[in-house]
Formats: structure tokens, sequence, C-alpha cells
């Protein structure tokens, strides 16, 4: 036991190296050579030490979670954990979020810093607007698109369309929108690992998923919302491949074909598709409702006149005429890893470290065993790490993963069910997120 501890404290410290090395050297880079395009690398932000009104009541949820979180999500019945889960959650994200204030925290990021928003107006009518969807995305073609609707598939923009056309238009409904669905990935994530890898774990992850540091980027970011939609379409296969009603795998199929049409980076989600289709005895029953639910989205875009392999490859010309050209790779392919660090908190590296124990510890069993719940968590994590490694050496990454990571991120915060002294753990958690929240004035 103690030689584990100090293994973890080992892996917390390389982490923590990571991240004062990029810090150090990104600070130096930007200031010589101005390629990062980032104000704290390697964060979009700057140093503003600062409290709002969030800061009572995201102290207050942190201090309540760390005190009892653990023996809470040990003894609550199980739907009345992922009602509890869910509202903490909601909970936090929303007080990180008001600590930069109603109109910076909330309204403003749909409106200014993610132009969705201002973007409504040029679909009057969908049709048209999805059949010359791609004649807008270059740079320099006329009337293109700001970044980030040129940036992903027109199901992401469409999400705010249709919430204008119902009367919930504007940035206070739309990052509404996005904190209140973007809360719910942790209890799709919940209903994964319990199905996967026994309900003892999933409540031992409860608290981790819970006060994640990552909420500090999901309020208000439409990236949270694309990480419910891509974790719910995980859990429901989940479901469907061990034992539940094989329906539930063409509705895992319609939400990766959503997926795919709010980024087009989420379809490395299939690697954590693969994973769960791999952990559980029901797949060859499961697989032909899946296939037939992913096909759904892709025909109705299709049919609409939006050719998402079209404007893929239009999209990676954009990236390249931009920032992301300018950007260097070599220093973002280390330095995304230690903006992940500060996503998923020391409490999930040490985590990970155990997962690579667990899966060793397995031996000569098969994943399918009813003894190997820990292995198979720690398939499940190590998916989404290999997802997220995927991502990174992709060169389309480079930086702003704070956010972009967002839906990779809540797969690895499990992790921290192989921990002990979860209490401990859970602080350095929520220690980083206020941290970070209060001394910068995060872009995102």
């Amino acid at each position: 036991m103690i030689r584990s501890r100090y293994r973890d404290l080992a892996a917390v410290l390389a982490a923590v190296l990571l991240v004062v090395a990029a810090v150090v050297i990104g600070r130096r880079i930007e200031d010589s050579d101005h390629t990062l395009f980032v104000g704290w690398p390697p964060l979009v932000g700057s140093w503003d030490p600062h409290v709002g009104p969030g800061t009572p009541a995201a102290v207050a949820l942190a201090v309540a979670v760390v005190a009892y979180g653990p023996a809470v999500a040990a003894r609550l019945p199980w739907r009345a954990l992922l009602w509890a889960a869910y509202g903490t959650a909601l909970a936090w994200i929303w007080s990180l979020a008001l600590i930069d204030g109603w109109q910076r925290g909330v309204v403003g990021r749909l409106t200014t810093r993610f132009e969705y928003v201002p973007a409504v107006g040029r679909f009057h009518d969908i049709h048209a607007a999805l059949q010359d969807f791609t004649h807008h995305i270059l740079l320099h073609s006329p009337d293109n698109w700001p970044a980030h609707v040129a940036g992903h598939p027109p199901g992401a923009v469409l999400t705010f369309v249709l919430l204008d056309r119902i009367g919930l238009g504007g940035g206070g409904w739309a990052g509404a929108w996005c904190i209140t669905v973007g809360a719910s990935a942790c209890v799709a994530v919940l209903v994964a690992v319990r199905a996967l890898s026994g309900e003892g774990l999933a409540r031992r992850a409860a608290p981790f998923l819970v006060l994640a540091p990552a909420a500090v980027f999901m309020g208000a970011a439409p990236d949270a919302y694309f990480a419910a939609v891509a974790a719910w379409s995980v859990a429901l296969l989940a479901l469907a491949v061990t034992g539940g009603p094989a329906v539930w795998a063409a509705g895992s199929g319609l939400l990766f074909g959503l997926t795919c049409y709010l980024s087009y980076g989420l379809t490395l989600f299939a690697l954590i598709g693969g994973a769960v289709l791999l952990l559980g005895r029901g797949r060859l029953r499961a697989l032909p409702w899946l296939v037939a639910g992913a096909a759904v989205v892709p025909t109705v875009f299709t049919l609409a006149g939006f050719d998402w392999w079209e404007a893929y490859h239009l999209l990676v010309r954009r990236y390249y005429e931009g920032a992301g050209g300018i950007r260097p790779y070599a220093y973002w392919v280390w330095a995304n890893l230690a903006c992940t660090v500060l996503l998923v908190g020391l409490a999930t590296v040490a985590g990970l470290r155990r997962a690579g124990g667990a899966l060793l510890r397995t031996r000569g069993r098969g994943l399918l065993d009813e003894n190997a719940g820990e292995a198979r968590l720690a398939v499940l994590v190590g998916a989404a790490a290999l997802a997220l490694l995927a991502a990174d050496l992709s060169g389309m990454s480079k930086a702003e993963t704070e956010r972009i990571w967002l839906p990779f991120v809540m797969w690895l915060l499990p992790a921290g069910a192989f921990l002990s002294g979860p209490r401990a753990w859970l602080a350095a958690q929520a220690a980083l997120a206020l941290l970070v929240n209060h001394l910068l004035l995060t872009g995102w």
C-alpha cells in the first residue's frame, strides 16, 4: 500500500512538472515568437485574480462534496444517486461559471467567443443554408462563417437555431442549454461504468465525476453539450451489450451519428464505443441496431444537401489558413497533455496509473470474468486515453483543448474509483478548479 502511494505521488509530480514546463516554455515562446495565440499557455486566458457571485457557492459546494461525497455515494439508492450526481454537477458548473459573472460567464460565451448565436440569423431557410454551408467554410470564401461555425458540422449551430425557433434565443438561453445538458454527461458515464464494471466502482467514481476540474470549462461551452450527447451514446451502448434491450443500441447509434455532426473530431468516439462492444457479452445482438441507428443522422443531413466529407476537407484547409497553420506542433503535441492535467486533476492522473495495474492483475482471466470489473474499467478509461492521444497526434488540436477535449476527459475521470483515501484526492480536485477559475480569466 505504501509503495503504491509513492508511485501515485511520483505520477502526480511528473504531471505537475509537465504543467510547469508548458507554462514556462509556452510563455517564452509566446513572448518571443507570438506563435501560440493563447494568453496564458497552455490555456486560452489571462492572469486576472478575481472573485465573483459564484464564489461562495463554489467553495461551499466543494467543501460539502469533499466532506460527504464518498459516504453519500456509497449509501444512496442507485437512482437517487444519479439524480444527486446530476444536481450537484449542475450546481458545480453553474457556480464556477458565475465566478466570472452572468454576462461574461454565461451570456457572452455563446455570443462572442463561440459565435453560434450571432450566426442564427443566417438560417432563415435551414435547407438552403445546409446546401450552401460548405461554400462559406474557407477563410477567403465570400461571407465566410465565423471560426467556430466553420470549424464544426452544422449540427452544432443548428442546435441554437432550433432553440431560437422555439423562443429560447440569445446567449442566456444558449448558455443555460449547454450547462443543463452538459451536466448530464457525468450521469451517462456513471450508467456506463455500472453496466460494464459494477455498481461498486460506479459509486466510488461518482464524487470524482461530480467535482471535476473540467467543470471550469463546461460552463456555457457548447463542447459540454457535445460531451453529453457523446456520453449518452456510450451509456446506451453499454446498457445494450450488458443485458438491456437491443433497441437501446439503435439509440446509441442515433446519438453517435448526431455526435459526428456536432464535431468532426468526435468521430474518435468510435474507439470508446469499440471498447464497450469488446466488454459486453451482447455485442453481436446489439451491433445491427447500432449500425442502423448510426445511419439516420448522416442520411438526413446528406439528403438535406450537406456533404460531411467535403466539409471536413475544407475545414482542414481553413485550419491551416488560420492560427492552426502557425501554432508550433512541437510545443502543442505535449503541452496539450499538460492542459489535460488541468482538466482531469491530479487524482485522475494517479487513478490512471492504478488503472494500468488493474489490467496487469487480471492476468489469465478474461475481461468478461465476473471478478474483472476493475480491468473492464481500466479498458474503458484506456480507450478514452487512446482517443485523446489520437486527437493530439493528428495536429488538429493545437491549443484550446481545455474545451475541445471535454468529451474525452469525461471518460478519464472514473479512474478516480481506483484510489483509496478519496477525500484528500477530492480536495485536490476542488482546489485545482477553484484556483484556475479564480486566478485566470479563462477564454472559454
